[in-house]
C-alpha cells in the first residue's frame, strides 16, 4: 500500500518525504481545460474529420506497448543506466509491420536515490527513449499519461494505484513512497508514443521475396568399362569419355555406345533412375 502519494500534474520534479505539502499550480481550471491534447487524441481526431493519414509516416503519438524487461529500483539504479523493454504488440504503417512484438526499447534513467533518514523516500525518474525498427533505425518515443474523462489529478491518481508508474508530458515516469525506495518489478506493463511524424521508406520492410524452389534432376551414376582398354564412349551421340568411365547421367532413356576402331560398335539402350548402374562392353574384333 501506498503510505503517502503526492501527485503534482504541473511540476516535472518533485520532492519525497517533504513536511511541507505538494504545491499545485494556482492556474485556473479554464486555462487547464484549453490545454493542447495529446498527440494520439490528435491522431484520433484527424483520423475521424476523414483526412488520410500521411502516406508512408510512422505518425506521432502512435501508441506503443511496452513490457519492463528487468526489475529497477532507486536502492541500485545509477543516472544513465539503460533499462530494457520489450515491445509487446506489433506496430503497423498501412498493414505493415515496421515495429515488431518482441523488438526492443530503451528507457534511460535520469535520476535515482536511495531512500534517506527522517522517512525520506528514494526518488527513480526513468524516461522512456526509442525503439529500434525493423529497418534498423531508431523511432524516439514519449511517455504521455492517458487522460480519458475526468480531471487531471484524478486520472493520474488512477494510474499511480493501478500501476505504480505514472507518465508525465515531459516523459519520465515516477512513483513515490514515503519512506521507502522505489521499485518497478519486472514485467510492468506500459504505453509509449512516437515523438514526432517518421517518414518511412516502405520498401525496407516488405518481406523479402519467395525464391522459386531450385529443382535439381535426378541422375544416375553410369560406370562404363569394356574388355578393350581405352574405348570411346557417346551417349545419345555425343562423345563423353574413355573407357573405362564414370558418368552421371540425368533419369530417363539414354543410348549408350562403346566404340574402337578395329572393333564393331557396342550399342545398349537404357533407363537412368538415381543410384549406380555399371556396364561392361564385350567389344569384337572386325
Amino acid at each position: 500500500m501506498l503510505k503517502s502519494l503526492l501527485v503534482c500534474p504541473l511540476l516535472l520534479t518533485l520532492a519525497m518525504g517533504d513536511s511541507a505539502p505538494a504545491q499545485v499550480s494556482s492556474a485556473p481550471a479554464a486555462d487547464r481545460s484549453q490545454a493542447a491534447p495529446p498527440a494520439s487524441a490528435a491522431a484520433s481526431a484527424t483520423k475521424s474529420a476523414g483526412v488520410p493519414p500521411t502516406p508512408n509516416t510512422l505518425l506521432d503519438g502512435t501508441a506503443v506497448k511496452l513490457r519492463l524487461a528487468e526489475t529497477i529500483s532507486s536502492a541500485t539504479a545509477k543516472t544513465g543506466q539503460e533499462i530494457p523493454f520489450e515491445v509487446t504488440e506489433d506496430v503497423l504503417v498501412q498493414g505493415v509491420i515496421v515495429l515488431p512484438k518482441g523488438a526492443q526499447a530503451i528507457a534511460t534513467v535520469t535520476e535515482a536515490s536511495t531512500k534517506k533518514s527522517m522517512g525520506r523516500g528514494g526518488k527513480l525518474n526513468v524516461n522512456v527513449d526509442s525503439a529500434r525498427l525493423i529497418d534498423g533505425e531508431k523511432v524516439q518515443l514519449r511517455a504521455v499519461q492517458d487522460n480519458k474523462g475526468g480531471g487531471h489529478i484524478g486520472a493520474m491518481t488512477g494510474a499511480m494505484v493501478a500501476t505504480s508508474i505514472v507518465f508525465f508530458p515531459a516523459a519520465p515516469l515516477f512513483l513515490f513512497i514515503h519512506g521507502k525506495d522505489i521499485t518497478i518489478p519486472k514485467g510492468t506493463e506500459v504505453t509509449a508514443f512516437v515523438e514526432g511524424d517518421m517518414k518511412l521508406d516502405m520498401a525496407k520492410f516488405m518481406p523479402a521475396p519467395v525464391a522459386a524452389p531450385v529443382v535439381v534432376a535426378a541422375t544416375g551414376a553410369v560406370t562404363i568399362d569394356a574388355n578393350v582398354v581405352n574405348c570411346d564412349i557417346e551417349v545419345d551421340g555425343s562423345f563423353v569419355g574413355n573407357t573405362p568411365s564414370t558418368i552421371n547421367l540425368a533419369a530417363g532413356k539414354h543410348d549408350v555406345t562403346v566404340k574402337k576402331t578395329g572393333y564393331a560398335d557396342w550399342t545398349r539402350t537404357m533407363t537412368v533412375a538415381s543410384g549406380s548402374v555399371r556396364l561392361n562392353a564385350e567389344m569384337v574384333a572386325n
